[in-house]
């Protein structure tokens, strides 16, 4: 029987050896998983795509920068008929015509101008909806990597029970074959056999669960896994820091701030509509056989064009009014975006704190229970205790290894929520060696595009 409680021992110091710092020769850390999933997962690389789509809103804003150049051809045949002086006349030709025309805009209200900050916010603000998912990929990560080793913990646990109940119910029988136990010593050791594996049974489906989300988010399959770590060292050392940090970092806020400036520069753009537009068109045109009488012909022309609007129907005014709503709107999504920022900063702190009691209150309660464990066999030997309480006594050393390993768990995965909260859960803070994915390399790659309908990577 010792030898089985040694099993047990070394089930549950899988977690205990993550706050100690140790980890297994060639084993996979939480580290490479958190590398993995941040380099593979689809729904991440799908949102790095969704920047670069919004990149190309910004050359598309300078476009109008820009001038607009057409060239226009024709050609045909033409049979004409017509009187010069009393002379009749009829003629055939071939007319043919080439041009150019070149329209740049001088001033359109700033417009263009607005249009570009607006776009360039916008990718600010896709930058930062990207860091919101890469913080939700590492967190899932980091989360099943421990839910992982919680279960598989509880599995070993679960399992040495069970051996430990066989070996009860053995000696049970032994002692009911001699005359010092009854039949119903018997049966309350079978039926604790039986919850027992019961609840093998059900640690080993959740274990089957957690396997398969495991390779769903870090993308293989989970082998010798070594501890995971808090995340202490990185956080704040006062919850108002954490919290000051959460108002200012977490890109669910900046990002919300980002969504005012478009609004704003959306409010400057509708009420351009309402400004002049100035515009220089210049034309050079050649004709071949226009009419009869003028065989060839060539045209330039430059010419500065004005328009003010005076009134347009009254769309205009209701796209100001409607932009002043939507940008009202925004400022009013920021204080709730801020105010749920802190919220979360506050509870994670509060869990994260918990979690910490919870760990060393867990150790001293599997203490405790070995230790009573053991006195309680003790006395049953000497018929001061019934089999019954021994049954009890093992119940309650299961159930406080168990809690060991969920206080363990959540004193990590408490760490990274933490981080998360306050806006930090990246690769650069964790120190993750990886190549880290850079939105700006391909934004200004784009931004001062002419013309080209390849990307960057050349599709």
């Amino acid at each position: 029987m010792h030898g089985v409680k040694l099993c047990t021992g070394a089930a549950i110091s899988v977690l205990l050896m993550a706050l100690a710092g140790s980890a297994p020769v060639l084993a996979d850390t939480i580290e490479a998983a958190l590398v993995r999933s941040y380099q593979n997962n689809p729904q991440l690389n799908a949102q790095r795509a969704q920047v670069r789509a919004t990149d190309e809103n910004v050359p598309q804003a300078l476009s109008g920068y820009r001038p607009t150049v057409n060239l226009t051809a024709s050609a045909g045949y033409q049979y004409t008929e017509a009187n010069f002086s009393g002379l009749p006349a009829r003629g055939t030709g071939v007319p043919r015509a080439a041009g150019l025309t070149v329209t740049q805009n001088l001033y359109n209200g700033n417009r263009t101008a607005n249009q570009t900050r607006a776009a360039e916010s916008g990718v600010s603000g896709a930058r930062e909806g990207l860091r919101v998912l890469e913080q939700t990929v590492l967190f899932s990560a980091a989360s099943i990597y421990m839910d992982y080793l919680r279960d598989s913990a509880i599995v070993e646990v679960q399992r040495s029970n069970v051996r430990v109940l066989e070996q009860t119910l053995k000696q049970t029988r032994d002692r009911f074959d001699v005359g010092e136990v009854t039949r119903t010593d018997v049966a309350q050791s079978e039926a604790s056999l039986a919850a027992g594996k019961t609840q093998e049974l059900q640690s080993e489906a959740t274990l089957t669960a957690t396997r398969a989300n495991f390779r769903r988010i870090i993308g293989n399959e989970p082998q010798n896994l070594a501890p995971g770590s808090p995340v202490d060292r990185f956080l704040p050392s006062t919850l108002n820091a954490a919290i000051e940090l959460g108002l200012t970092e977490n890109p669910s806020v900046t990002a919300a701030m980002y969504g005012i400036d478009v609004g704003y520069l959306q409010v400057k753009i509708n009420e351009g509509a309402l400004l002049p537009t100035v515009s220089l068109n210049a034309t050079v045109q050649q004709q071949y056989e226009q009419t009869l009488t003028v065989p060839k012909q060539f045209t330039a022309a430059a010419i500065a064009q004005a328009s003010i609007p005076l009134y347009q129907g009254g769309a205009e005014y209701a796209l100001i009014r409607q932009s002043k709503e939507n940008l009202a709107q925004q400022r009013l999504n920021l204080e709730m975006t801020r105010d749920q920022a802190r919220a979360n900063v506050v509870q994670n702190w509060g869990a994260l704190s918990a979690a910490k009691a919870q760990v060393a209150s867990a150790q001293a309660q599997v203490t405790a229970s070995e230790i009573a464990l053991n006195g309680v066999r003790e006395e049953a030997r000497a018929g001061q205790r019934t089999t019954l309480d021994v049954l009890n006594a093992q119940q309650a050393l299961v159930n406080a290894r168990v809690a060991l390993v969920q206080a363990q768990h959540d004193r990590v995965v408490a760490s990274y929520n933490v981080l998360m909260a306050v806006g930090r859960l990246s690769p650069q803070v964790l120190g993750l060696r990886t190549t880290t994915y850079d939105p700006s390399v391909h934004y200004h790659q784009v931004r001062d595009s002419w013309f080209g309908v390849r990307n960057p990577d050349g599709r």
